[in-house]
């Protein structure tokens, strides 16, 4: 919401955008300082001193990293919100595989000594990774045979005759689907995504996500400014008391007696709740740690994707963690998030093979 109020009064819109919270960004907020997560979270007491500053604390309620050569990178720059932000590279990006975690190789020297496959296996997917950054959308010579349209991703993988575990590795660390349902799709989604990542690699080598300093927060606090300097108008602490509908339209919102009129309204679910359909849900742990994670090489901040094949589900296990030297945390501690979508009736089970490569726990 606060992307599209900014990029609309650039375009000139006359925009007002209210929050029924007193911080911008919704689900999307990072929390400060501690005391207020452990608020909201209904721990008992307050911090230990072992936290160090509950200021020195911003705790993503939602984790995300960004693709450096992806949309939301694209808006940042075109905006010129980059203005209010200082991003930085995550160090390393990790896959399980039978129960270690592998650094998924950033360069063709790592690619090369890597344990993730063997070396005939090493050959075929280089093979592979040269045709899909030849491919060329509308370019019908780099097809090689493969039709981007109707070609199965799964027959893709056969003509390269890529195994079991390099096609988990790629699907899910590389194109970053979260379930194998993209196998039978067209393959041009997958290739495409595949090119955003190699793309977003080279621009920086460690790794292709970057975060922002003190959190995602900053990201719709960015664009919050943009509106302003653009005449749109923020109210915080704005209770939505109903979305006034006249033959079948929306042409209002009222709050605290008052209405304010207009042609579009954008919220999100949690404002029209009697709109929407549950659809799943997501199981999320925000982990505090006093040491980086093992086997990372003490990396200061990383992911870590666990593929649904190796732990028998659906769906993968995402791992996001980043530390003091994001400003997100107090000196030499780490937060690590956990997430994925829930399958049983016992999600904490489910999220349990992450959890174990974060032992020890400080409070989560």
């Amino acid at each position: 919401e606060c992307i599209l109020s900014g990029i609309m009064s650039v375009n000139g819109k006359k925009v007002l955008h209210m929050d029924r919270n007193s911080y911008y960004g919704g689900e999307s907020a990072s929390i400060t300082p501690l005391e207020d997560l452990y608020k909201r979270f209904n721990l008992p007491g307050t911090p230990p001193e072992s936290m160090g500053r509950g200021r020195d604390w911003n705790v993503d309620l939602i984790p995300k990293f960004l693709m450096a050569n992806g949309q939301l990178v694209k808006m940042l720059l075109y905006t010129e919100v980059t203005r209010y932000l200082d991003f930085k590279v995550i160090e390393g990006s990790f896959v399980y595989k039978g129960g270690k975690i592998y650094k998924v190789p950033s360069t063709e020297a790592e690619a090369l000594a890597s344990s993730l496959m063997g070396l005939f296996e090493k050959r075929r997917f280089r093979k592979f990774l040269v045709y899909v950054a030849n491919f060329d959308e509308n370019d019908p010579r780099t097809f090689e045979g493969v039709d981007p349209k109707k070609t199965t991703m799964r027959d893709v993988y056969k003509k390269f005759d890529l195994g079991q575990d390099v096609i988990d590795f790629t699907g899910h660390a590389l194109a970053l689907y979260r379930t194998d349902d993209y196998l039978d799709q067209p393959c041009q989604e997958t290739i495409n995504r595949i090119k955003l990542y190699s793309e977003s690699l080279a621009r920086y080598g460690k790794s292709p996500y970057l975060y922002p300093l003190y959190g995602l927060g900053e990201l719709p606090q960015g664009f919050a400014r943009l509106s302003a300097i653009y005449g749109g108008t923020y109210m915080l602490n704005k209770p939505i008391e109903e979305i006034v509908i006249e033959n079948g339209k929306v042409v209002g919102v009222k709050s605290e007696g008052e209405v304010a009129r207009c042609k579009q309204l954008i919220c999100d679910p949690s404002y029209v709740s009697d709109r929407v359909t549950k659809v799943g849900q997501v199981i999320r742990v925000i982990c505090i740690l006093s040491h980086p994670i093992k086997n990372t090489n003490d990396a200061n901040s990383c992911q870590i994707i666990i593929p649904q094949n190796q732990v028998n589900r659906k769906s993968d296990i995402y791992v996001c963690m980043i530390s003091s030297a994001h400003n997100v945390a107090a000196q030499g501690k780490y937060i690590a998030i956990a997430s994925t979508t829930v399958e049983t009736a016992d999600p904490e089970k489910e999220i349990k093979p992450a959890l174990d490569l974060l032992e020890p726990i400080e409070q989560k």
